[in-house]
């Protein structure tokens, strides 16, 4: 016998806190081209590295020479997703199952010659019969002796994911496939249980209507970076409106190719356009030789941490490797600047950089950037104060100092990385003790009023009293006036 329970004399119970929730990723960006590597059910794809693109993309496409620009900065981004617009709607694709080493074997498919595959293509029936693979010597020629008895339809080998594939000759709703049957399919992995979901096409989509099934689809990225060519400036205004009033804080980004940008009399390019819509969610960059240069332009945003110390940048003066530099007149680099268009310039002393570093309203770029990170901080570290309270956060002052603490403590992050410094306020706006031409000795000032002053409504639905927090942004120098004074 073991005796009594210890638990009778002292019971110990152990309750884990429940784990915070995470912080959005700021350096996030989906590269949205029109290739058609990613069907519309996968819509999106996650990279760590310029390897894993090429195998997928190859070393051609526009979603390649972004993906390119976008990593080769120093330091080097860690996260990419590519992303796909049915510019001019999709075909309907069936994805068969991976096969394993002992089934990707030649001897598997040589030994098949009157192998059956019934598959059923934009609502036609294909009944192959008499498949003889017996003279292959790799998949390709197996997946080729499909596609001859298709006529129509396209089978493929996948040889990075190990998996055949078959596409339907059309797009569009009407554009349908089926899983196969036979005993070729069985040996391809076509079948039923095996294969992904057969994924029909879809009707061709505008650049914001994809940007809105992105937008559904996936709250991880943060960036959007255009790579589908010959979009309007109809369609990337339309786009440009859609990410401005987003619920959720994103940017869109834009390379202009076009040298109406460089004339000082037109108000119709891109740039003006966007700029007299006031934007401050686009940012757009010239470039004459790359039509993906804004992908390098948030390459280098996507490394600032801000997490660490002193990690915020302003975006002038910063390199883009990989993209031309622009020999430019006094009067272009004037004209772009006057249109909020960014452009990766030579200078007469042997330097490129790229200037001004705005978004098409004029606001800088690392300032949208940074405060996005403070609110989604903010934002983040409060519900985590309230999610992983043991009992509650009351509604007293003493719960009001809780969160007026943990917003401090945010603000002083934001001290840490660079983004808000000490200086002196100079709004208008005044709030608690604070006062216009008031020094803020730390960068920020707090104000939460006394629950007792709180509206019953307010009490009864169980709300916080309004919290107020005034920062200074800490800023960048881009320019300096420096006079010499000789005497001789």
């Amino acid at each position: 016998m073991n005796g009594l329970p210890v638990s009778d004399v002292v019971k110990v119970d152990i309750a884990l806190q429940p784990l915070a929730a995470p912080a959005r990723n700021f350096g996030a960006a989906v590269i949205l081209g029109d290739s058609e590597v990613i069907d519309p059910v996968e819509r999106i794809r996650q990279y760590a590295g310029l390897d894993g693109v090429a195998n997928d993309f190859g070393l051609t496409t526009p979603e390649y020479k972004a993906a390119e620009l976008f990593f080769s900065q120093e330091p080097q981004p860690s996260l990419l997703y590519i992303a796909r617009r049915a510019r001019n709607g999709s075909k309907a694709v069936l994805h068969g199952g991976v096969l394993t080493t002992a089934q990707r074997s030649l001897a598997v498919f040589t030994a098949i010659t009157t192998g059956s595959l019934v598959i059923t293509v934009d609502g036609v029936a294909k009944n192959l019969a008499n498949l003889n693979f017996s003279g292959v010597t790799n998949l390709n020629g197996v997946a080729s002796i499909v596609t001859t008895a298709l006529a129509g339809a396209i089978c493929t080998w996948d040889a990075i994911r190990g998996r055949f594939d078959i596409v339907s000759p059309t797009t569009g709703a009407a554009s349908t496939l089926t899983y196969a049957t036979g005993t070729a399919a069985v040996a391809m992995c076509l079948v039923t249980g095996v294969a992904s979901a057969p994924v029909a096409g879809v009707a061709a989509e505008s650049q914001v209507g994809a940007i809105q099934i992105l937008a559904d689809r996936s709250r991880e990225w943060y960036a959007v970076i255009n790579a589908v060519a010959g979009v309007t400036n109809v369609e990337h205004l339309a786009a440009a409106a859609y990410v401005e009033g987003s619920p959720q804080s994103r940017l869109y980004g834009v390379t202009i190719s076009t040298t109406d940008v460089l004339d000082p009399t037109r108000d119709d390019d891109l740039a003006s356009q966007l700029k007299a819509a006031r934007y401050k969610r686009t940012w757009t960059q010239y470039s004459s030789s790359s039509p993906v240069a804004i992908a390098s332009f948030f390459g280098r945003a996507a490394t600032v941490n801000f997490e660490a110390q002193n990690t915020t940048i302003t975006l002038k003066f910063k390199q883009e490797p990989g993209v031309v530099a622009e020999t430019l007149t006094v009067s272009q680099a004037a004209t772009l600047k006057a249109k909020n268009c960014n452009v990766f310039v030579n200078y007469e002393n042997g330097t490129a950089i790229l200037q001004e570093g705005v978004m098409a309203n004029g606001y800088f770029f690392d300032e949208v950037h940074g405060t996005d990170w403070l609110q989604n901080a903010i934002q983040t570290d409060v519900y985590n104060l309230l999610y992983q309270a043991p009992t509650k956060v009351p509604q007293t002052d003493a719960g009001t100092n809780l969160i007026v603490t943990t917003v401090e403590a945010t603000m002083a992050r934001a001290v840490n990385n660079g983004l808000v410094a000490p200086g002196v306020w100079n709004s208008a706006l005044e709030f608690g003790t604070l006062r216009r031409g008031q020094a803020l000795t730390k960068g920020f000032y707090i104000y939460a009023p006394l629950v007792a002053l709180q509206p019953q409504a307010d009490r009864e639905a169980r709300k916080a009293v309004p919290i107020q927090v005034a920062a200074k942004l800490a800023g960048a120098v881009h320019s300096s006036g420096i006079l010499v004074n000789v005497n001789r």
